[in-house]
């Protein structure tokens, strides 16, 4: 038996992520040349293939592998997937018109010993307040709310399909969403925020019930945290005051294998290179 790691981190700005920020802090970089994980999913790279394969230069001489499905918006979203060994099929997109251009979503079938792995690298529309429950939402409020709705109901059918196939698959990314109040601090203040609303979390429930495990809360336990996301504004980091949104979704005969998911969590806010964590899962295959 050997194991398999996956790694999903949302790295807000690969080219900004890469950078040295102080004598401790010298970025992803050196991160990533310690990580001993098979696959990385990486989420909001936020640049063009060329630009995040010049940042991410010194990985790729060290043997990492870059599949990446950008946004044809400008210096927006971007989803990539790091691999040791070079994917066997790489699939942009789930099969939307609206959003397989806009670099949300990408999946590679890994080759291992026991077979395919499908990895996948997911970056979920924030969205908005639901306009139906609050008299100051805007137009743009309005778009962005209705957006990821459409997103939740066309990536959802895809992950129906996904299931439904019987293939190991690991969906890893900032989903956007903390799935239940354990998932963030202030549960009870954010009960009408983006990525806490009602019809958020019953989405995320629904695909528990057809199957797919969220395999860091199945072996934490329920238990708050941890958390994945913490604003760079005030104390947020240093009081966690934070939100578990960045996670995998596992398809249920490899998730029983999954032995062990944690945070990478800094140490100190002055060593953060992104405001998201990373977050390791580990199975035995």
């Amino acid at each position: 038996m050997s194991t398999f790691s996956v790694t999903t981190v949302n790295v807000n700005g690969i080219r900004a992520a890469v950078k040295e920020r102080s004598a401790e802090n010298l970025g992803l970089l050196p991160w990533l040349a310690e990580l001993d994980s098979d696959a990385v999913a990486l989420q909001e790279i936020r640049a063009t293939e060329e630009q995040a394969r010049e940042a991410l230069a010194p990985a790729l001489d060290q043997g990492w592998q870059l599949q990446m499905s950008e946004s044809t918006v400008k210096g927006h979203a971007g989803v990539g997937v790091l691999t040791r060994v070079e994917p066997t099929t790489v699939r942009a997109g789930f099969g939307s018109a609206e959003f397989d251009s806009l670099g949300r979503y990408l999946e590679v079938d890994v080759p291992t010993a026991t077979g395919p792995i499908t990895v996948a690298s997911l970056y979920l529309p924030k969205g908005a307040v639901d306009p139906a429950h609050t008299s100051t939402a805007t137009e743009t409020d309005e778009r962005k709310f209705a957006e990821k709705k459409r997103f939740l109901d066309e990536f959802g059918a895809h992950l129906a399909s996904t299931r439904a196939a019987g293939c190991h698959a690991i969906v890893g990314g900032d989903w956007n969403i903390a799935p239940a109040e354990n998932d963030l601090k202030a549960f009870k203040t954010n009960k009408r925020s983006p990525g806490f609303l009602p019809h958020e979390r019953e989405w995320i429930a629904s695909l528990l019930d057809d199957g797919w495990a969220d395999v860091m809360r199945d072996l934490t336990g329920d238990v708050p945290g941890p958390y994945t996301w913490w604003s760079w504004r005030g104390k947020s980091f240093d009081n966690d005051a934070g939100w578990r949104i960045d996670f995998h979704l596992v398809t249920p005969a490899l998730a029983a294998s999954a032995v062990k998911s944690y945070v990478h969590r800094p140490s100190a806010y002055d060593l953060r290179w992104s405001d998201h964590s990373a977050v390791t899962t580990v199975f035995d295959i």
